[in-house]
């Protein structure tokens, strides 16, 4: 059997669902233990509306998926950062994330990003990928939860 082609490229409007999808899922299984606020993973979390805000030309300009044939992942890159990036659950620890920080680092010339701090495992992710932490800190907006300045 041929595997299929990977392909990292520009979002298409076509995408808007699955990407949505992946944040919706991705976010409340990793984010729901740190923030303990139901309300909002299961409120105002929700894939139409996630969707809807992803459909805009400006956010979706910046975005770049990992497809093999199925939209696994996705990065959203804007000014030499990365600002999210997010793999499907059922994916992970496939080397999706790696493939795409290593595009960004390659092809969109990334230098930093923000990770939450209590998101270990993001942050030891970046860390094998030449980001470090600065000791910068800034809380995530409407949280007592900080977010950590990771360069490279």
């Amino acid at each position: 059997m041929r595997e299929k082609e990977v392909n990292i490229r520009k979002a298409q409007l076509g995408d808007i669902s699955r990407i949505a999808e992946i944040l919706v899922f991705v976010k409340r299984i990793n984010y729901r233990p740190i923030f303990r606020n139901d309300s909002y993973s299961f409120g105002e979390l929700q894939v139409l509306s996630v969707a809807e805000a992803y459909a805009s030309p400006d956010i979706l300009h910046h975005i770049w998926v990992y497809d093999d044939g199925i939209v696994k992942g996705m990065i959203h890159i804007e000014d030499a950062q990365v600002r999210e990036l997010y793999v499907d659950s059922f994916f992970q620890r496939q080397g999706i994330g790696a493939e795409l920080i290593e595009f960004a680092k390659e092809k969109c010339s990334v230098k930093f990003l923000w990770a939450l701090e209590k998101n270990e495992g993001a942050v030891r992710f970046y860390g094998r990928h030449g980001f470090h932490k600065t000791g910068t800190k800034k809380l995530e907006e409407d949280t007592t939860e900080y977010l950590v300045l990771l360069e490279r």
